[in-house]
């Protein structure tokens, strides 16, 4: 069993929990609450494919009045309906403004220093840069970002999380300081349907997951909410009724067989979270923001628009 999973009994049912939180990420959360008080604005940098999930909850208490730039990356592999729902989502939050990018698109990024400028109007002057820091969790692009704004290799990337170990400033010769910090998740994953997105997309240590598992979220998700895709990508005639018979069928196209031409369930679920990652099925979105409240209702919050996606693992909730 992975390392930093555990297996519970919910609902009568044994599932497997996820919890991935590196030693290093504690000391980053003390250095980044006590650097966020000498910063002029928070860029938080979010996947565009779940924005909800990739978003650190902490954060709005600790940046306090500062403003705040959403920064949807990696919208090129998500469902453009959805990310624009998103936007029109955290603009209407006080004192954030959200703009979907693609972190190695330089005309994307150019757009995020006139942003910081605009909601700094006093610095960005020669002597006085606006003072910025960039936030997110693991392997969402904030040092791809940093690298693309700086016109060079400042920052270390790489395709698995966790690569930044420390906090580094970056000045970009533009107005802007920008402070960039390793990727933080939080210590207590109780939305587990939450983490499981975050493993989906690949946010989360590999160690930390059972990939089987996640494969049959992630088929069960796409079953319900992109099934031409799944049909398109896949060359399948006729969708299999669940989860575990479409990875099967997956597997079967990718090639994932053991010995008797039984599909390894593993190597199928690994391929077909590689394949959804790298968007070779399609653009596709895995939660999408609260519908309107009337006024006076209660908020549902993200959980309650998202019913359609609950395609997680049975038992969890």
């Amino acid at each position: 069993m992975p390392s930093g999973a555990t297996r519970i009994k919910q609902n009568g049912k044994v599932i497997m929990t996820i919890r991935w939180y590196p030693g290093h990420m504690g000391k980053s959360h003390q250095e980044m609450t006590e650097l966020i008080r000498k910063i002029d604005v928070v860029i938080e940098v979010l996947d565009a494919r779940l924005p909800f999930s990739s978003s650190n909850h902490q954060l709005e208490e600790m940046r306090g009045g500062k403003p705040c730039i959403k920064l949807l990356n990696k919208h090129d592999l998500a469902d453009p309906a959805v990310t624009r729902a998103w936007v029109r989502y955290f603009d209407q939050q006080a004192g954030v403004r959200a703009m979907p990018v693609t972190a190695r698109q330089l005309g994307d990024v150019k757009q995020l220093v006139k942003l910081c400028k605009l909601l700094v109007p006093k610095r960005g002057n020669p002597g006085f840069p606006v003072r910025a820091m960039v936030v997110g969790i693991p392997n969402v692009g904030k040092s791809t970002l940093i690298n693309t704004l700086a016109g060079r290799s400042v920052a270390k990337t790489g395709d698995k999380p966790a690569i930044t170990k420390a906090p580094q400033k970056i000045d970009l010769k533009n107005g802007v300081i920008i402070s960039d910090t390793p990727g933080l998740l939080w210590p207590d994953m109780d939305d587990q349907q939450g983490a499981y997105r975050l493993a989906a997309s690949g946010a989360i240590g590999a160690g930390a997951f059972d990939y089987a598992d996640v494969g049959l979220f992630a088929a069960g998700y796409m079953l319900q909410r992109y099934p031409q895709l799944l049909e398109s990508r896949y060359k399948l005639e006729e969708l299999p009724q669940d989860d575990y018979g479409l990875l099967e069928a997956i597997g079967r196209r990718l090639g994932c067989l053991a010995s008797g031409g039984v599909v390894d369930a593993n190597r199928a679920a690994e391929a077909f979270l590689r394949e959804l990652r790298a968007g070779k099925a399609g653009r596709i979105s895995f939660e999408e923001p609260p519908a309107p409240q009337p006024e006076g209702a209660a908020d549902g919050g993200v959980e309650a628009v998202d019913r359609r996606n609950e395609s997680n693992p049975e038992g969890i909730s």
